[in-house]
This record gives C-alpha cells, sequence and structure tokens, in this order.
C-alpha cells in the first residue's frame, strides 16, 4: 500500500472515528481539498483498490459522489468508465461494509440520473442500467441483494429535488423514469417478494432478511414516489394520496397483491413486517379515481379484511415502530374512503369494535408509543366529522364507541400524572410540550361532541372530586407536597379538558343544553380561579395558571363578544353560582385575573408572556383594573418591570408586550389629552432622570445598562402602538431632545454589548416607521428631519465603533456585528422610502448627517462578505430593499462611489438575482433597473445636447465611463436574467422582466451574441421555437424606457 494511500486512511479514521475535534476538523480540511484537486479520480481509484479499511472506501465512494453531481459535469465517457468501474468492483466484492456498498450504489444512481438524456453513439447510454441489473439478480444472494439496492437507490434519487438545479429538469427525468421504468421495477419486485416467500431460500436466514429488507424498501420507494411532481411535504403526514398512474391498475386490482403484503406481514419478523405495513399504508392511500365505485368497495374490503386479521392476532404489534405503522394504516383508512363506504364492509360492526378496543387500550398504555396517539386520534375524529353526511341505512356505531374513547383518553391523561411524577425513569410530563396537546385536544374536541352529555357528565364528576381532594390537602396540617402536586397536575389537565370542550362549540351547531352544560363546566373553572389567587403570593402552580389562561381565551372567544346573544344559556348558571350575568362581569373577572398574574407571577415567565398575549386580544373596555394598569405600571405593582439582578437581561423581553397591550388600552380615550400622556409616561420618565444623574455622577454602569434595556423594550412597545400623528408627536416632544441623547450616549459606550444596544437600535427603527402617516408633522414642524439627524447620528455611531471591533469569529460575526448593522439597514430604509423628510434640504444648507449616513451605509457594507450578506436572512432582507430605495432616489450618490464600492454592489445585485428569498430577488431586479434606466436617460441626453443640460450630466457621465470600463457587469446580469426566465421556474417572472429591457437597449450587440449561444445550446427540434420566442419579445419595441414600451 502506497505512503499516500497509508496517510488518507489515517486521515479517514479520525475523520469518521475521531473523538478529537481538533484532529476531525483537520482531516475535513484535508479531505475537502483532495475533493477539490485535479488528482481527485485517480486517488478514489487508489482507495478502493488498495485501501485496507471501510473508512477510506466510504470516502472515495463520497468523493466520486461529489465529483459526478459537480454543476459542470464530467465528460461523458468519463462518466460511463466511473460507473462501468464501480459496477465491476462491488460484483468482484460482493462482501464489503454494506455501508460502502449503498455509497458506491449511490454514485451510481446520481450518474443515471444526470445523464438520463445523454446520447452517444445514437444511444440513450445511461439507460440500460435494468440490464446490468439483471445479471446481478441471475449471481449469488449478495449479487441479488447489490442488484435490487441499485434499482432501490435510483428510484430513490430520481425522486430527490436538487434545489441547486433548475426543478423544470428534474421534473422532465422523473416524468421519464416513471412512464419507461417505474411500473417494470415495481412488478419485480413484487414477483420477487413472492418467490422468497413460497420457497425458503437454503442460505442462513440473515441473508434471507436483508434481501427482504432491501426488497421491500424497494417497493416503499416505488410508491413513495412523486408522481405528478407536486413534491408533497413529507411532515404533512395527514394529506396523502398517491397518485398511482392509471396503467398500473392492473397491478392494484389484482387481489393477490395486498395479501401479497398482509402475508408478508404475518411472516416476517418486526422489524421487516413493519416495512410490509409501511407499503399496506401506501397502497391504502392510492388515489380513489383508480377505481370505478364497486371495484373500490372490493378494494376497501381486502384492506379491512386485513385490518380484521392483524387485529385478531395482534401480537405483532408489540414492536413500537410496527404498532406506530398500524395506526398510521388505520388513519388512512379514514383519509381516502367515506364513512358510507366503510359503514358498507361486511365485516364492518366487528372491525370498529376491534378498532375501538385497540383504541382505548393504546390510551391506557400510552407510555408504549406516545407519538402513535395523533393517528388513532386523527381516524376518530374524522369518522365522528362525517356522521352527520352519511346517507346509508347501515348504522356506524359511533355513538357506542366515540364516547367510549373520549373517555379513556381523560382518564389516562389523569392517571398519567401521578404515573410521571413517581416514575424513576425520568418521564417527560406531556403537559410540557402543549404544542402537541393542543393538536391533540383539538382532535379530541370532535369526538367529545358525539354524545356531549356523557362526556360533560363524566368532567363535572372528575372535576368536583379532585378540586374537593385538593382543598382538602391544603388545609390538612401534614401538607404532602407531592400530593398536591399531583391533585394540581390533575387539575391542570381537567381545566385545559373544560376548555377544549367550550372553545370547541363554534364547529357544531350547538343546542342550549350544550351551552348550560358549558355554563356548568365554566362555573368550575372560575371557581378554581378563586381558590388558587387566594393562596397567593405563597404558592403558584405554572400548569395550572397556563391552563387557566388557554381555558379564558378559548371562554372569550365562544361566550364574549358579539357574536352571541347575551341570552346564552351558559351565563344562566353563572348567574346562579357565580353572580356573573353577561359578558361585561366576564370581562371584568378576565382584568383582575390578568392584574394579578402580572403582579403576583412575575418570576414566572411563561405564565407573564401567556397573560399578555391574553391581554392583547382582549377587546378593550373601561373596567376599574385596566385604569389601574394605566395609572400603577411601575415595578412596585408589577415586578415583572423591576430591573433587579435576579432577572437575565433576555426577561425584558416581554416588557414590549406589556406596553404595546397598554398603550392600546391608553389610546382608546386619550385623543388630544396631553396631560393624560404625560401622567401615563410618568414611570419611564422617573427611570430616565434616574438613568441621567447616573451618567452625570460616578456612574454605576450596570444599573444603568439594566434600566436603559428595560427602557429601550418599554418605548418601542408605546411606539408600535401609537399610530396616530397626535399621540405619535406627543411620544416625540417627550423623548426629544434630552432622552434621545441618552441613547446616543449608551449606544457609544455599550456598541459591543448586544444584549444592549439590539433593544436601542430596534427602538431607532420603530421611531422611523411611518406607519399610518403618524409622522407627516404640520407644515411648520421640522420633527422629521430632527428624528432623521438623530437615527443619522446613532447609526454613524454604531457603524463607526462596530468596525473597530476588527475581524470576528464565524459565530460572534452574525451576534456582535451583522445583527445591528440589519436593524439599523432596516431603520435607514424606513427613513428613506417614509416620505417625511426632504433630503435635498441637507445639501442646500450645508448639513451633512444625510451624507454622513449614506458613507456609514457603504463603511458597514464594505466589512461584510457577499456570501454573508445572502447566508444571513435578516440581513438580506434588510440590506436589498435599502439598496431598492437608495438607487431609486439617490443615484447621485451611487455614482459618486469609487470604483471598488460600485464592483461590490453591483456583485451584490448580481448574487442576489439568483437568491430563492423573493424578497431579495425582486428588490435586485428594481434596483438594477432603476440603474439601468438612470444610465440610459443619460445617454439620451447625452444624444440630443442643448444649450441647457451641459452642466448637470456629470454624475451620469461617471457612471457611463465605469460602465465602459467593466462592460461584462451588466452582459453577466442580463445573462443571469436570460437564463432564470429560460430555464428556471422563476417565481417573481415580473420583477425580473423590469430591467429586461434597459440591459438589451444599453448592449444591443452582446444580446443577439447571447441570443445566438441560447439557441445553438438547444436540440435542433427546439432551436425554431426559441428563436421564434426571441422575435416576439422583441417585436415593435422602440428606442426607449417608457412604461407603454417595457409592457409591450
Amino acid at each position: 500500500v502506497s505512503d499516500h494511500t497509508s496517510k488518507l486512511e489515517v486521515l479517514c479514521n479520525h475523520l469518521y472515528e475521531g473523538t478529537d475535534l481538533a484532529q476531525r476538523l483537520q482531516a475535513e480540511k484535508v479531505l475537502l481539498e483532495l475533493i477539490n484537486s485535479p488528482e481527485c479520480l485517480s486517488q478514489c481509484q487508489l482507495l478502493l483498490e488498495q485501501g485496507t479499511t471501510s473508512y477510506a472506501q466510504l470516502l472515495a465512494a463520497t468523493c466520486l459522489s461529489k465529483l459526478v453531481s459537480r454543476a459542470s459535469p464530467l465528460p461523458i465517457e468519463q462518466r460511463i468508465d466511473i460507473r462501468n468501474y464501480i459496477l465491476n468492483y462491488v460484483a468482484s466484492q460482493p462482501k464489503l461494509a454494506p455501508f460502502v456498498i449503498q455509497a458506491l450504489v449511490q454514485v451510481i444512481a446520481k450518474i443515471t440520473k444526470l445523464g438520463w438524456f445523454e446520447v452517444l453513439k445514437d444511444q440513450l447510454i445511461f439507460r440500460d442500467i435494468t440490464a446490468d441489473v439483471k445479471k446481478f439478480l441471475q449471481g449469488t444472494v449478495d449479487h441479488y441483494i447489490i442488484g435490487v439496492m441499485i434499482l432501490s437507490e435510483l428510484t430513490q434519487e430520481m425522486n430527490l429535488v436538487d434545489y441547486s438545479r433548475p426543478s423544470a429538469k428534474h421534473r422532465k427525468i422523473a416524468t421519464s423514469f416513471r412512464d419507461t421504468s417505474l411500473k417494470d421495477i415495481l412488478m419485480l419486485a413484487c414477483s420477487l417478494l413472492k418467490e422468497l416467500l413460497a420457497k425458503p431460500l437454503t442460505i442462513q436466514d440473515r441473508q434471507q432478511e436483508s434481501l427482504a429488507m432491501h426488497l421491500l424498501k424497494l417497493v416503499l420507494n416505488c410508491l413513495n414516489f412523486d408522481f405528478i411532481g407536486n413534491s408533497a411535504d413529507e411532515s404533512a403526514d395527514d394529506l396523502c394520496t398517491v397518485q398511482i398512474p392509471t396503467n398500473w391498475r392492473t397491478i392494484f386490482l389484482e387481489p393477490g397483491t395486498l395479501d401479497l403484503f398482509f402475508d408478508l406481514y404475518h411472516s416476517l419478523p418486526p422489524m421487516l413486517s413493519q416495512l410490509a405495513l409501511s407499503c399496506l399504508v401506501q397502497f391504502a392511500s392510492t388515489r380513489r379515481s383508480l377505481f370505478s365505485n364497486p371495484e373500490r368497495a372490493k378494494y376497501l374490503g381486502n384492506l379491512i379484511k386485513g385490518v380484521k386479521q392483524i387485529l385478531e392476532n395482534p401480537q405483532g404489534l408489540s414492536d413500537p415502530g410496527t404498532y406506530h405503522e398500524f395506526c398510521r394504516f388505520l388513519a388512512r383508512l379514514k383519509t381516502n374512503y367515506q364513512l358510507g363506504e366503510l359503514v358498507m364492509v361486511t365485516d364492518y360492526p366487528e372491525v370498529i369494535r376491534l378498532i375501538a378496543n385497540f383504541t382505548i387500550t393504546s390510551l391506557q398504555h400510552w407510555e408504549f408509543a406516545p407519538n402513535s396517539v395523533h393517528y388513532l386520534l386523527t381516524l376518530w375524529q374524522r369518522m365522528v366529522a362525517s356522521v352527520p353526511f352519511v346517507k346509508t341505512a347501515e348504522p356506524h356505531l359511533l355513538d357506542t364507541y366515540a364516547p367510549e374513547i373520549t373517555k379513556a383518553y381523560i382518564t389516562s391523561r389523569l392517571d398519567l400524572v401521578t404515573f410521571c411524577l413517581y416514575s424513576r425513569d425520568g418521564l417527560e410530563d406531556p403537559l410540557d410540550d402543549t404544542a402537541t396537546v393542543f393538536q391533540q385536544l383539538e382532535q379530541l374536541c370532535t369526538v367529545s361532541r358525539c354524545e356531549y352529555e356523557k362526556t360533560c357528565t363524566l368532567l363535572v364528576q372528575l372535576f368536583d372530586q379532585n378540586a374537593q381532594n385538593y382543598q382538602k390537602l391544603l388545609h390538612s396540617s401534614s401538607r404532602n407536597p407531592l400530593e398536591i402536586t399531583v391533585q394540581e397536575g390533575r387539575l391542570a389537565w381537567l381545566v385545559y379538558f373544560v376548555g377544549t370542550f367550550v372553545g370547541g362549540r363554534l364547529t357544531y351547531t350547538s343546542t342550549d343544553e350544550h351551552d348550560a352544560m358549558d355554563g356548568e363546566l365554566s362555573c368550575r373553572v372560575f371557581q378554581l380561579i378563586s381558590l388558587m389567587d387566594a393562596q397567593l403570593p405563597q404558592s403558584s402552580n405554572e400548569k395550572v395558571e397556563l391552563a387557566i389562561l388557554w381555558f379564558l381565551d378559548q371562554f372569550r372567544k365562544t361566550y364574549v363578544g358579539d357574536q352571541l346573544q347575551h341570552t346564552s344559556k351558559v351565563y344562566a348558571r353563572m348567574t346562579e353560582v357565580l353572580g356573573i350575568t353577561d359578558d361585561n362581569q366576564v370581562l371584568e373577572t378576565f382584568m383582575t385575573k390578568i392584574v394579578t398574574n402580572l403582579k403576583y407571577r412575575g418570576r414566572c415567565e411563561p405564565v407573564i408572556l401567556r397573560t399578555l398575549q391574553f391581554l392583547n386580544d382582549l377587546s378593550l373596555v373601561k373596567i376599574e383594573a385596566v385604569k389601574f394598569m394605566l395609572q400603577n405600571h411601575t415595578s412596585k405593582h408589577f415586578p415583572f418591570l423591576g430591573i433587579s439582578d435576579n432577572y437575565s437581561l433576555s426577561d425584558l423581553r416581554c416588557r414590549t408586550m406589556f406596553y404595546t397591550a397598554l398603550t392600546r388600552l391608553l389610546m382608546v380615550d386619550l385623543g388630544e389629552d396631553e396631560d393624560e400622556f404625560e401622567n401615563f409616561m410618568l414611570p419611564l420618565t422617573v427611570s430616565f432622570e434616574s438613568v441621567t444623574q447616573i451618567f452625570n455622577s460616578s456612574f454605576e454602569q450596570e444599573e444603568a445598562k439594566r434600566m436603559l434595556i428595560g427602557l429601550a423594550r418599554d418605548l418601542r412597545g408605546i411606539a408600535f402602538a401609537l399610530n396616530t400623528k397626535t399621540s405619535y408627536t406627543m411620544l416625540f416632544d417627550w423623548i426629544y431632545p434630552a432622552y434621545i441623547s441618552v441613547l446616543q450616549r449608551a449606544i457609544e459606550l455599550w456598541y459591543q454589548e448586544p444584549a444592549c444596544t439590539t433593544p436601542i437600535l430596534k427602538l431607532m427603527a420603530e421611531f422611523m416607521q411611518n406607519r399610518s402617516q403618524r409622522l407627516n408633522f404640520d407644515v411648520s414642524s421640522p420633527n422629521g428631519i430632527l428624528l432623521f439627524r438623530e437615527a443619522s447620528k446613532m447609526i454613524c455611531t454604531y457603524g463607526n465603533q462596530i468596525l473597530s471591533l476588527g475581524t470576528l469569529s464565524k459565530d460572534q460575526v452574525y451576534p456582535l456585528k451583522l445583527k445591528g448593522i440589519s436593524i439599523c439597514y432596516s431603520a435607514l430604509k424606513s427613513a428613506l422610502c417614509g416620505n417625511y423628510v426632504s433630503f435635498g434640504v441637507f445639501k442646500l444648507y450645508g448639513d451633512n448627517h444625510f451624507d454622513n449616513v449614506l458613507q456609514a451605509f457603504v463603511k458597514m457594507l464594505l466589512s461584510v462578505s457577499h456570501s454573508d450578506l445572502l447566508q444571513y436572512r435578516k440581513l438580506s432582507q434588510s440590506y436589498y430593499p435599502l439598496l431598492e430605495c437608495v438607487t431609486q432616489d439617490h443615484m447621485s450618490f451611487i455614482t459618486s462611489l469609487e470604483p471598488r464600492v460600485l464592483i461590490y454592489i453591483l456583485t451584490s445585485i448580481s448574487e442576489g438575482l439568483t437568491a430563492i428569498d423573493t424578497i431579495v430577488s425582486s428588490s435586485c431586479c428594481a434596483s438594477l433597473d432603476y440603474i439601468v434606466t438612470y444610465l440610459f436617460k443619460h445617454i439620451a441626453k447625452e444624444g440630443k445636447k442643448t444649450l441647457r443640460c451641459r452642466e448637470i450630466s456629470q454624475d451620469g457621465q461617471r457612471l457611463f465611463n465605469f460602465m465602459q470600463q467593466n462592460p461584462e457587469v451588466l452582459q453577466q446580469m442580463m445573462s443571469i436574467l436570460m437564463n432564470t426566465i429560460i430555464f428556471e421556474d422563476c417565481r417573481n417572472q415580473w420583477s425580473v422582466s423590469r430591467p429586461l429591457l434597459g440591459l438589451i437597449l444599453l448592449n444591443e450587440k452582446y444580446f443577439s451574441e447571447l441570443r445566438a449561444t441560447l439557441i445553438n445550446s438547444q436540440p435542433d427540434s427546439k432551436r425554431e421555437v426559441l428563436d421564434q420566442c426571441f422575435r416576439n419579445l422583441m417585436e415593435g419595441v422602440e428606442q426607449n424606457l417608457l412604461v407603454k414600451n417595457r409592457d409591450r
């Protein structure tokens, strides 16, 4: 073995097995260089022939894979050689490690896919893959397995969308593969599985199992194929219909096909029976239109017969993976068949009983496979939802089983609380993952409304029993904390159930009896609220509080507001028990609850956040509690507004939301009352005054910093809610000039602490937003200009300071620098396109604030690499729209830039044209259009010089000279745009078309060359068509950029 090869082997071991990070990174670096070196191919061959470890062979396969999928492909002969070399290599060494074979087979699949339409000597040279596979199928079992792996990998590769290539080309290849090969592959796989099932092969079972596994994976890949190119999102599991092509009908109508997979399920070990079920899931999801009505009924009958067999011999379901697939299979039955069709199946009553028992058992043994419950609930939810639409006389029996399912879910969740607390394995409490809980509750909600009386009776009984136990525990002398926690956990679940059922009212046309039951249930939760709040400030259970907030929100949506007649029966019961007669009194209860939470639960961020969201959603009302909040929003009453050290800096985030909600409440009656506004701002005034004092005295940094972060967040919340001119002006008069200078000073001091600069910069960006024309100050007011000058100062200060940090490491560059830059850019964009400053004034009066901020924009920009501009989404979404504003209104600034800066900006546009993000690509097109239009107008004016316009043209001349020295810049962009329009599926065609005419008129010679190149790159059959398209494009176009001419 050569010395070089053994060195590479050592590196491979470091890379795949090493535990030392530095070693691994070093190995990665060297091996990356190998992939990019010209010797890559010969090195791969050496590794495959001389390598002694599997990792060396894996590396060779990985390098080859990267090599064959490059954007500029290798010559066709070379690719044929690589393919044949690998085929011979695996044929001669069938005992290689499975992951090596997998990686090598992947290379063959990639070569085949990318060369699917390539012709050599009048032959579609890469399509004879099936002939190669047949040779493998005639060899030993190991060869047999490799043959199946090749087909499996190829099917998967054909289905994979590579987003770096044109998707139209991918669809063309995938469709051709579907039409020429896929059906044969599926039929071959099914017949091989039949053989496997018929005669047990004589070799050891391990090999046979491996073969069965690869065959089942092959079938699954065939059935998972994206037949019609809607690339369904893998995660959207519940909307699946498999769009089987019509010419596959015969396979599906043959009853033996389904039987084969049910037989495989019963006769294979768990790992493999799971794959057989996965195939059946796809069979059950076949599109309805593949069959006629009688055929569909027969097919469904066979599926149901299979379900019955599985449920009668459930031992196979003891494996969690198999169990999960079976639950998916059950859910698909209802996705693709109607309840009316299911009811007609002969075994329906027996099967629905078996499924109900299976579901109840599953819910009771929730720890077995918690993620599968979703599918079972989906099945029942859809069944119950279809009840009103069933027209057949056959009984659906759901009124018998649905209440059983609801009961099993409710009681099993309550038992779960004790189990989680006392379990030794540290089981996770499902209530910690509220997203899943809400999803399941929503499904349960539908099921529970079937025979709603039974559900409500059960809940009332459980609620009373648990609440009484809880009260006893609270008042007992030996308060056992663990028992109290259990009761609180159970109460939290019960409150979630009540909230769910009350919130589910809208989906069904409810009766008075149902509303009265909701009243019964709601009374109990309102009583629980009083009980919980009576214990404050000593103890508080976060889970119960979150459940109560969820309930209040559901109750608000259902029973508060205009959508209900106030005679609703829900209030009848509440009047008797609680004295709450209508929704106004409920709102009072809501507000009292909100104030209590904000007062006493300030340490608990989730509760504060949910409380503030709830406050934000409330219809605004005149209530004592609201007045109290507007007059007393200080840390004395609401501890979370405090800045003591036991809060981390990120804890202050909820303050913005709090102040947005409060300011909205203030705005209801504010009008032009400046005194009321001053009173409202008093707590902030006091804080600012003390910060000013700290700044002027010995300077206790930490305290001032915390106060300022809090203030910036508070003010941003206030500014966000003030969207009228009058109220915004009050805020401006309050903050300018004294307090704004404090913020400027903070940016100067703490520029390298994002925890401090981000809130202040975001506040400035919010101030610059001319939302609802709130910044259109009076004619006599200089406020717009004053505000812009402050923004300019802040951006310049931040920009200069941040650049003094020098080069930052990859993980620090975004938080310490790019995030701040992107906020500055969005603030500047708001100012430039907000229409409240006349920027010409600055130059006229010798004020350099406008120039400075544009220079700061450029300085910051040059410190960012092009790749970072596109890689960080927030940065690209603030830079490109800002550039669009600058090119639209301030071209004289663009033309005054040095050539290197212009090149940088134009390159950034060129790279952004092909960005996936349409905000970015559309802004690039617009910027390019403004630049091209400016240049075109300049040249047109130069052409017809009169005495008047001799002087103005210096700016234009500068840009014109630059473009003459660098003609390739615009030519490259025209080439990118033409390629995008012709070969890509372009999502923003209109934007892309805007700059095109200007580019064509400025570069007519290059355009005709590009046109010839594009036409010649097409196969003969399409050249004429494309040539005609180009002729149509330019037909009747004149030499100007008027709108009428552009729209041609």
